[in-house]
Parts: structure tokens; sequence; C-alpha cells
């Protein structure tokens, strides 16, 4: 996208304002209790030593694992739940070394209760605060359960139309009833290929976000891909002024799915732009 369109995503942050009030410049997101970190999904083709150190190299500080990735740097294994004490020691190791924090951990699904305990164990051992994952709705309550005993969240993930989950309503359906360790796992570019407008599905899960997987696209098609954000179609300002009235706080997962591997540049852009559109906010 045209430079031109970024500057104006930067003037429509500015829109917001109400006659009389003037943007924080100061603004960042950490004072609004925002942990910008990155998916380590973003870095698939990589190790997840290598793919620690590229988050260390971007400035930033928190982590999101996914279940899979080789460890590497030395050490065998892959970050999967089902690693052994081994493994999760070097993931540790290697957590330390570069001085990130793990906060989340996903997309998980577990196939039964005991697969669930077994996802449960594993991120109480490497101390996980949420889960982002696909339970099906006849396994919530069990889910719901181990959550307050384990005091971990659930974030259920949107995947494309037609995954199950991949409309706002149908979330808010099935965690009726549950705790408020159960709640939503925004990935904002998934419902932008599913043809709806995120601004609005951020809106409708008002106090339900526990977790966000980040994007900016290029277009709104099932086939769309990642772009710098502030540079697609996605109204990153739109979206973080909600998150921000909301009073969301919690960690934006990096999840860039494009270029696999010459993205640095494109995330280093996004999250300058990042800090520039929120220093914008209202």
């Amino acid at each position: 996208m045209k430079r031109s369109h970024f500057i104006f995503a930067i003037m429509l942050a500015g829109s917001f304002l109400l006659p009389g009030l003037k943007a924080d410049k100061n603004l960042t997101p950490e004072k609004l209790g925002w942990k910008l970190g990155v998916q380590c999904w973003t870095f698939k083709e990589y190790t997840f030593a290598e793919a620690l150190q590229k988050i260390k190299q971007l400035g930033l500080k928190y982590v999101e694992m996914y279940p899979g990735q080789k460890i590497g740097g030395g050490y065998e294994g892959t970050t999967n739940f089902t690693a052994d004490a081994t493994a999760r020691a070097a993931m540790k190791k290697l957590l330390k070394k570069n001085g990130l924090t793990l906060v989340n951990y996903g997309v998980v699904h577990g196939k039964d209760n005991k697969e669930w305990k077994q996802i449960f164990d594993f991120a109480k051992d490497m101390g996980i605060q949420t889960l982002t994952a696909e339970p099906t709705p006849k396994q919530l309550d069990y889910v719901d359960k181990l959550c307050n005993e384990y005091k971990i969240n659930i974030a259920i993930h949107n995947h494309p139309k037609p995954s199950f989950y991949w409309s706002p309503d149908t979330v808010l359906k099935y965690i009726k009833g549950h705790s408020s360790r159960i709640g939503a796992c925004a990935d904002v570019g998934h419902w932008v290929r599913s043809g709806l407008d995120p601004v609005e599905c951020l809106k409708k899960l008002k106090g339900h976000i526990l977790a966000i997987h980040f994007k900016d696209l290029n277009e709104k098609s099932r086939q769309a891909h990642d772009v710098p954000w502030g540079t697609g179609i996605s109204d990153v300002p739109g979206m973080l002024q909600v998150l921000k009235d909301e009073g969301y706080k919690g960690m934006f997962s990096i999840e860039y799915e494009y270029h696999w591997t010459t993205s640095m540049p494109e995330l280093e852009e996004s999250i300058k732009n990042f800090r520039k559109i929120v220093s914008g906010l209202q």
C-alpha cells in the first residue's frame, strides 16, 4: 500500500477525538497494559531458539509459543505439550537467555479430558497465563474446571469461515454460563478473511477478550495476506481505539503469516506504526 494511505490511517486515528479532546502523545502500549509480543508461528520456518533471537532483535519481551516447533539451539525435542522435563528445561533456559517472558501458548486442541489435563500441566510448569485454544462445546465444562483449578485462562481462537468458531457470535454463545477464565482469542485477520468487520467483532466481544492475534491484511478475502500494521484495510486505528475504550489488558501477539523467511523489516515497520497509532488514540 502507498505511503499516502498510511498517512491517512494516522489521520484517521486522530479523527476519533471529540471536540475539545486531544490525543495523549505520550500514550504507549505499556501505559495501557498492552504486552506486545510475537506468536512463534510467525517464525515457523525456524527453530524455537532462532525465533526467540528474532523476537529479541525486534526489541520485544513477550512470547506466545505454538505446539510442535523444533527447540533447536543444541537441544532435542519440540515445543509440544507432550515435551518431557528435559525439553521443558531447555525451553525455559532459552527464554531466560534471551530475556523473554512466555505469556501464551496455542493454538491447542485436546482430544479428550486426559489430553486437556496434560496441556494444563504443561502450561503450569511453563508459567503460561493463557492457552489459545479451540475446545469443542462438549469439552468446555471440563476445561472450565481446569481453568479454575490451575488458574490458567482459555482464550477461544477463531480460524476463518467455515471453522466452528469463525464468528464471535458462536464464541459468545458457548462461553455463556462459564467462568471469566474462558473468553476469546481475537484473531482479527481471520475475521477479515471471513468477511467480517474486525472493529465490530471486537465490540461484540467486549469484556471477554483474553488474547489477541493481531494482523493487518491487504484485502478482504479468504486469500488475503499480512501487510505491515497500519498499511492495510483492517482499520488498525479503529481496532486499537475500541480495545483502549474497552479497557483491554493483555498480550498482542504478532502473527505474521507472509514472507516467512524475510518478514523482519515488515515486523519492524508494524511495531513502529503500532506505537505511532497508539500515541494518537483518544
